[in-house]
């Protein structure tokens, strides 16, 4: 008996996540007014289920937000941890926002997700862990010098939700990337500046 309750529970965290990650990748190209049953049959689950997990839109957007902020909290928190220096982890954890295409899914969850944050707490305090990390990888960088000290956190935030429009059949497959690497470069401190 036990092992089938276990295995009922892995199924039930299977279909969460398999929901969640299908509302994601819905929100981020269609915004959060998509049919829930698209999202259903994105995941590969009946309408029934999602319901079971979400009983409607606003609890499937707080839990979308809370398991793509833990997403950023843990990438953020890694680019600290596992690069050499500051201004690497900064710069891996932009990357990794873009990759992700953050600003896509910023546009369509933003304005649902600040009423979110005023009635669920794990919400606030994931952002704050997010916030935590990237200011500790900011404040490093300046003090290290790789960073210049007139960017505020507030600017490198924004800078997380940096879109790159491309359309079909660009002849330029890596303009995201050198269009971040143009950003980085008006991070750096300007030699002989006083900036």
């Amino acid at each position: 008996m036990r092992i089938t309750s276990e295995r009922l529970r892995a199924d039930a965290r299977g279909n969460r996540d398999q929901i969640l990650n299908a509302a994601l990748d819905a929100f981020r190209d269609h915004g959060t007014d998509v049919p829930m049953k698209n999202i259903a049959d994105r995941a590969g689950v009946g309408v029934g289920t999602l319901y079971r997990r979400f009983p409607d839109r606003d609890a499937l957007i707080v839990g979308v937000s809370h398991a793509h902020l833990t997403r950023l909290a843990e990438m953020a928190a890694a680019a600290r941890d596992e690069e050499p220096t500051a201004w690497a982890g900064l710069t891996r954890f932009l990357a990794e926002c873009l990759e992700l295409r953050l600003g896509a899914l910023a546009s369509a969850i933003e304005p649902t997700l600040h009423r979110a944050i005023k009635a669920h707490a794990a919400l606030f305090e994931v952002r704050d862990r997010i916030s935590e990390y990237v200011d500790e990888m900011i404040t490093q960088a300046r003090a290290d010098g790789d960073l210049r000290a007139d960017i505020a956190a507030d600017d490198v935030k924004l800078l997380m939700t940096l879109q790159v429009h491309s359309g079909p059949g660009d002849p330029d497959p890596e303009a995201a990337a050198r269009v971040l690497r143009i950003v980085l470069d008006g991070l750096r401190p300007q030699p002989n500046s006083a900036v």
